[in-house]
Formats: structure tokens, C-alpha cells, sequence
């Protein structure tokens, strides 16, 4: 049967394909990177299917190597962000009137949370070190104007830092001094380790 077809063979190394295209994600620098990466998978989660908030850490910080080690710095981010999500959604919202926050993107409005929980509430991490990190996230998770999006609300945001602060100790959220984590100079530490180093691509 084949005999009577004229089969092309493709070849994928070929002169004539001259659009390829690989999308390859960044490797997180720091084991904060890497947390922060995950936190944003394990909240997505949550947010889109419903799924009980320990089940899904659970099953996330037993898949990989490189998250078991980041494990502490990603249960202190979702316990925190989940404990103070009213609140924290309530200051999303004032900062984004354009739309109800449960209209934004759901990866959109977790980068947000994780930026704000870290700015406001794990007060350890520099402002500028929260906005740029999450402004990798959208680049790598987002839309197309995720990135844009999520910089402005934090700008903004960043320009009231110390009376949301306030505000949130006045309403009882539990703050979390970092003691044994630091942002500063770019080097980490998690559980009093140093930054490990990032998984290799190979």
C-alpha cells in the first residue's frame, strides 16, 4: 500500500524550517527564586482547582531534590499568604479597582500575593528585591502584560509600604520575622544553609 504514496520525509534539521523556536525557563539564582517558583505553583493550584492546601504542599515538596531543600521558606510563604489572604486581598484590591480581583489571572493575582505577603508581612525581604522577582514570575508565567501589570500594582504599593505595614499589624496579621532567611547582596539562606546551587540544565 505505502508503494503507491509519495511520502515527504521531514527532516527537522533541514534548510527549509526556518522558524523554531524553544522556550526555556530561566534556572532560579537563589533558593529563594526557586520558593518563590513553587509557592507560585502550589497557590495556583489551590486557586484553580480547590484542592486542600496541605495536600498540595505536601505532594509539591516531595516531587524534587531542589524543593525538599526549600521547603521551609516555601510552607512559611503559603501558610502566611493563606492565613492573611482577606486582608491582603483587600489591598490588592485598592491597588487594582480596574477589575474584581477574582477577574484577574489566577497566576497574576498569586504573584501579587506572594510580592505583598513579602513586602508587608515577611518584612526581611528588600521592597526592590520582592518587585523585581515577581516581575520574573510574570515574564515566566504570566500573559503578555502580566509583567507590566503585576510592576505597576507593586509600585505603587511599595510607595505606601510603611502605612500598609502598620495596617497590618493594627489588624492582627501575624508577622514574620525572617531571622534565619536574607535577600541582601543576593545570597541566601534557608534553615541556616547556604544558597544551593541551581539545578543544572543538563
Amino acid at each position: 500500500m505505502t508503494d503507491d504514496y509519495d511520502f515527504i520525509q521531514f527532516d527537522p534539521d533541514s534548510d527549509d524550517i526556518v522558524d523554531r523556536e524553544v522556550v526555556e525557563h530561566t534556572i532560579p539564582s537563589t533558593d529563594r527564586s526557586i520558593a518563590r517558583r513553587v509557592t507560585l505553583q502550589v497557590l495556583y493550584e489551590i486557586d484553580a482547582a480547590n484542592h486542600l492546601p496541605g495536600e498540595v504542599l505536601q505532594n509539591m515538596l516531595t516531587h524534587e531534590e531542589e524543593v525538599r531543600k526549600v521547603r521551609s521558606y516555601v510552607r512559611r510563604l503559603v501558610t502566611g499568604i493563606l492565613d492573611n489572604r482577606e486582608a491582603m486581598d483587600a489591598v490588592l484590591q485598592t491597588y487594582a479597582p480596574e477589575f474584581p480581583l477574582q477577574q484577574i489571572a489566577i497566576v497574576d493575582r498569586n504573584i501579587l500575593r506572594i510580592a505583598l505577603f513579602e513586602m508587608a508581612i515577611g518584612t526581611r525581604t528588600p521592597i526592590g528585591v520582592a518587585i523585581d522577582e515577581a516581575v520574573e514570575l510574570a515574564k515566566l508565567f504570566g500573559a503578555d502584560g502580566s509583567a507590566r501589570f503585576v510592576n505597576g500594582v507593586l509600585g505603587t504599593i511599595a510607595q505606601n509600604i510603611d502605612d500598609l505595614r502598620q495596617g497590618f499589624v493594627a489588624s492582627d496579621a501575624e508577622i514574620f520575622v525572617e531571622d534565619d532567611l536574607s535577600d541582601e547582596d543576593d545570597t541566601e539562606q534557608l534553615d541556616g544553609e547556604p544558597a544551593t546551587e541551581p539545578p543544572s540544565s543538563s
